[in-house]
């Protein structure tokens, strides 16, 4: 199974090479900006190139590609599984571009330092660069879909799932962004889900209905696979919050969230169980402004997790989102039990993409 894994992300990883290239040519150019003028030269697309290939060479999991291929061969007949495949794979980087963009524009938006171990973008090549650079990434991602050997009425389908994904996107940042600005905002947790299922359950929805449109599923096995896929994001977004304030995520020191003030679903079941002490959650507010002014470097920001502690928010979210994950993937094996190998791939992936204490522990 591993060695099928890898063996798909070894050619994952070829499109996405051949889509961002290092230094571009004559075809590339002529694919993602049609005819340009005669004094464009390729220096010129060095400010776009460089900070999202760079980033796309520090790694990251692919997952999202992973998936969405996974996807089309599960959802895909027998006899049309090659053409399914091939179909993703051609379809693959769009969904990895989206999901860098993403991340170039995130380090700017919560002000973070660093990404995947390196300085983030925005201070490697400048604010103003790393945002043009990340909003051209998003655009760029649909000449996937432009390049594509199959009917006009696919590609418009296929336009029109990846623009509104896009929109829901922006939609979960916006929300986020109010809240983590305000300390004195705490959510209700159902406007939390619906934050996190549109800022990155949207990427995992991305790549889950394209990859059903790739092997010609029904509008409703589309509908229904996105919906699933959107609940793992916001699983992994859950586990993802957590270890932020256990071990720390790689390439970033453990407790940021608290210097951005992120409203997680650990700070929400603290503020929740905590509602007839105010004196708590006002304390909680207090190490988020002083972590805020002083840095990842704060004592606020140990000082702040163990309050977390005290109630075991932390386990608690950390149980919810593997709870999100684990149903997803008994719901991912109905939906496809007629390819019970491919979906069994799927679930496979996203149980061992859950840290293996968490498993133990939980």
């Amino acid at each position: 199974m591993n060695d099928y894994y890898s063996e798909l992300l070894a050619k994952i990883e070829d499109r996405i090479q051949k889509s961002l290239p290092k230094k571009s040519d004559a075809s590339w150019q002529k694919n993602s900006f049609g005819l340009l003028p005669e004094s464009v030269k390729a220096s010129h697309l060095t400010p776009l190139l460089e900070p999202t290939r760079s980033l796309v060479d520090l790694g990251g999991k692919r997952w999202r590609p992973l998936f969405l291929v996974l996807c089309a061969q599960a959802a895909s007949s027998c006899e049309k599984k090659d053409e399914a495949t091939e179909l993703a794979l051609s379809l693959a980087p769009l969904v990895e571009f989206v999901h860098t963009a993403s991340l170039i524009h995130d380090d700017i938006e919560d002000s973070s330092e660093s990404r995947r171990g390196q300085p983030a973008a925005y201070l490697t090549y400048g604010t103003d660069v790393a945002i043009n650079a990340g909003s051209w990434l998003y655009f760029h991602a649909g000449t996937c879909i432009k390049s594509l050997n199959c009917s006009d009425e696919l590609k418009i389908r296929l336009y029109e799932i990846y623009l509104e994904e896009l929109r829901r996107l922006h939609l979960g940042q916006a929300m986020d962004i109010a809240w983590h600005k305000d300390n004195d905002k705490f959510p209700l947790p159902e406007e939390y889900i619906a934050m996190v299922k549109n800022k990155t359950g949207t990427l995992a929805s991305l790549a889950a209905k394209i990859g059903c449109l790739a092997a010609n599923a029904d509008e409703e096995t589309v509908a229904k696979c996105g919906e699933i896929a959107s609940d793992i994001g916001a699983g992994f977004q859950i586990i993802d919050d957590v270890i932020n304030l256990t071990s720390g995520n790689p390439g970033k020191k453990r407790g940021d969230d608290i210097v951005e003030g992120k409203k997680s679903l650990i700070t929400l079941i603290f503020a929740a169980e905590n509602k007839n002490n105010p004196q708590k959650i006002k304390q909680l507010q207090e190490y988020f402004v002083q972590a805020s002014k002083e840095g990842i470097e704060s004592p606020a920001v140990e000082k702040a997790i163990s309050l977390l502690n005290e109630n075991d928010s932390i386990l608690k979210a950390k149980k919810e989102g593997i709870k999100y994950i684990n149903e997803s993937c008994e719901r991912i094996m109905k939906l496809f039990n007629s390819n019970k190998n491919e979906s069994e791939l799927i679930c496979s992936l996203f149980k061992k993409m859950i840290p293996s204490d968490f498993k133990e522990n939980a």
